[in-house]
Formats: C-alpha cells, structure tokens, sequence
C-alpha cells in the first residue's frame, strides 16, 4: 500500500464506515447520475450503505480485503475484494476466477492521483480475479483493461435496472 504526505491507501477500520458510505453514494452520484434512479443518491442511501459497510467491517475475521483511500485525512475512495462466491461475484453465472473485485469507487476529484492503482493493488495484488463493470463506463473498462483485464462475453442485465448491462472482466 503507498502512502505520501496527503494520500495513502490503508487497512479500513469500522470506523471508516461513514466516510465509505458517503464516497460510495457520492461516487455512485458521479458516475452514474442519468443513468441511476436519484434515491441512490439520497441521504438514506448513504445511511443504509453506513449500516452495511459498519456491518461488514465488523466482521471477524473480515471476509477478503478492504481498502479505503485518503487525501489530506479525508476518504477519498474504497476498494474491497474476496472469493468470488454469492449474488454480487456471480450474477447467476459461475465463477471464472477465485477471486472478485466487488468495489473500487474513487471521487472524480481524486481521479488520476494514483489512488485507484494503488487500492487495485492493494486488495488484487497481481492475483487472477473478476470483476463486473457497466457496460459504456468508458474509463473503468479502460482502467482495468491496463491491469490486464478482458471482457470475458458474460453480461448481466439487473432485473430491477434493466439499462444496467454489467460485463464480466477476467485476468
């Protein structure tokens, strides 16, 4: 994990919850806005996210690694990676890798920093994994792409959302 003056990347602790929460919703506003219903983006969002990542944290032992990314002491970004079992690793289909990248969120403000690189390394390490990205999320693909990433032709099409298509992508 690096760590410099202002940025670093660190273990996340139960008490990174809140600030999880809010880059999870804020990142989600960012890139996902017109393409999201708004009560994505709603303070309760941001209130469920918090009971599921302080739920999560709290976990012993935590099931894979989480990450959370900093700059100048405020989170900025969070990643978080496991085995490759359950709804969000599978989509229905089974898995292509043991391991799954589940979130890799990164405020616009922060892109280009080096953060992002540096929590995919934190949490993947050079293992072979997947991941699910939407589909036209231009600058994800491309991201993942140069940490030798492929789309692999699986997609899924969330019945609740259908103009969400995700794409699986494997190394």
């Amino acid at each position: 994990m690096s760590n410099t003056d202002s940025n670093g990347v660190r273990n996340a602790t139960v008490a990174d919850a809140e600030g999880i929460a809010r880059v999870h919703v804020d990142a989600w506003r960012e890139t996902y806005s017109g393409v999201l219903a708004d009560h994505h983006f709603s303070e309760e969002a941001i209130g469920r996210r918090q009971q599921f990542w302080t739920r999560y944290l709290s976990l012993v032992p935590r099931p894979g690694r989480m990450v959370v990314a900093e700059r100048d002491a405020a989170p900025v970004g969070f990643a978080n990676s496991g085995e490759a079992r359950g709804h969000d690793a599978e989509h229905g289909f089974p898995p292509a890798r043991p391991l799954h990248l589940f979130s890799i969120y990164l405020l616009a403000a922060a892109h280009g920093s080096g953060l992002g690189q540096s929590m995919l390394d934190a949490v993947l390490r050079d293992d072979p994994a997947q991941l699910w990205v939407l589909r036209g999320n231009h600058r994800a693909i491309a991201f993942y792409k140069r940490n030798g990433f492929v789309v692999d032709g699986t997609e899924f099409i969330d019945p609740a959302e259908p103009n969400l298509v995700e794409l699986r992508m494997v190394r």
